[in-house]
């Protein structure tokens, strides 16, 4: 296996770094005192092609694949990880899933603004008694003959108060569970019905906007359902395995950034007359950061390369994204540490690392879910898709 970045590969990494360094580096910590999403970033995005992955050339994609995307995206989450959810949001999310289940009309209609960043995408499955159970939501969509009515709360839904297309998971046969939930495509500005309201109160990812959304009556046309009907619940298990990429990849950009605070740190901290990366048991700590780190990066490109080769990922997806959040979670807790007292401050942004980690260990799939998911197919219980 070839571990080297090709000269295109190499161009994105550099063109994603320095669009980061740029545009979104000089914002980070007003952004995150305001918990302020600052909708422009995601526009220069577009123009950038940086929302086009592994998306046809015809609807707006980059023509490029998962890889590229990966080491983008890695460059974008290492200075801001509330960025990552970008990607998801629009092209590994909504733009993606419109491309394999959607018709024509539905392709052209919502894919182009997805990946130029003039739309905002979201998806919703999460409900306030329904997380890892999928299955078991109560939003219903009622067939009325010429539009759907759609009745339910969603909640822990990133960038839904900010969407404009967002996907919606909803029963449409009470009683199947798995086999009577369908998939639709929701226009936010134009759908009379929903109530959006922000969720403000977060421990971490400030400058990612997170909602709760209310359907109350909320009035769908026909048309947007998309795939067959009652099939949303494998469509949503589809969807995952490609946002879950986000999340992986995003975890291990993290952890990077802690690292490579921490050994910044090391250098220019003095204590008893030399730096304190001199020391072996900051050194311990700092090669622990590197192990945990590099697995994580090599474990998303694994992932990337199978998908990319359309092979089964499923497995390899789960395994990136659980060893991202453990190598993003023990990483900022050494990065504090190795700060000190410093690390505890608003100085530093060792708080925002710590905060921002937990997140991975419940966003798109628990840490327990993904491991039941690993063990499941390497045991032969369920299929590597």
């Amino acid at each position: 296996m070839d571990f080297g970045l090709t000269e295109e590969q190499q161009m994105v990494q550099d063109m994603a770094r320095n669009f980061a360094e740029k545009e979104i580096a000089p914002f980070v910590e007003e952004d995150e005192k305001n918990h302020y999403y600052r909708r422009e970033i995601l526009k220069k995005m577009g123009e950038l092609d940086l929302l086009g992955w592994s998306l046809p050339e015809e609807y707006g994609g980059n023509g490029m694949g998962w890889m590229e995307g990966c080491i983008a995206l890695y460059e974008i989450s290492k200075v801001h990880t509330s960025w990552r959810l970008s990607i998801s949001g629009n092209n590994w999310g909504p733009a993606m899933t419109i491309n394999e289940y959607g018709t024509e009309e539905q392709k052209q209609k919502y894919i182009p603004g997805l990946l130029d960043g003039s739309a905002v995408g979201s998806f919703a499955m999460t409900e306030p008694n329904t997380g890892s159970d999928v299955a078991s939501m109560k939003t219903f969509a009622e067939d009325k003959g010429d539009h759907w009515l759609i009745n339910g709360t969603k909640t822990w839904i990133s960038g839904g108060h900010t969407s404009d297309t967002g996907l919606l998971y909803a029963v449409t046969e009470k009683g199947a569970g798995a086999k009577g939930i369908s998939c639709f495509i929701i226009d936010y500005n134009n759908t009379p019905g929903v109530t959006r309201i922000p969720i403000n109160e977060k421990v971490g990812m400030w400058s990612a906007p997170t909602s709760e959304l209310i359907f109350e009556n909320a009035v769908v046309p026909k048309e947007n359902l998309l795939g067959p009907l009652n099939k949303g619940f494998y469509i949503c298990m589809w969807q995952l395995n490609n946002t879950r990429m986000g999340c992986a990849t995003g975890a291990a950009a993290l952890s990077r950034a802690c690292l490579d605070g921490a050994v910044q740190y090391a250098q220019e901290r003095i204590q008893f007359g030399k730096p304190i990366g001199k020391y072996q048991m900051i050194q311990a700590q700092i090669a622990e950061m590197i192990l945990e780190d590099e697995a994580a990066k090599n474990l998303v490109y694994r992932a990337a390369w199978l998908k990319d080769n359309k092979l089964p990922s499923q497995q390899a997806t789960s395994i990136a994204k659980l060893a991202g959040c453990n190598a993003a979670v023990h990483a900022a807790n050494l990065a504090m540490k190795i700060y000190g007292s410093y690390g505890y401050s608003n100085e530093y942004p060792c708080g925002r690392w710590l905060r921002d980690c937990k997140q991975f260990e419940t966003l798109e799939g628990t840490s327990n879910m993904h491991q039941m998911i690993i063990a499941n197919i390497e045991l032969g219980y369920a299929p590597n898709r």
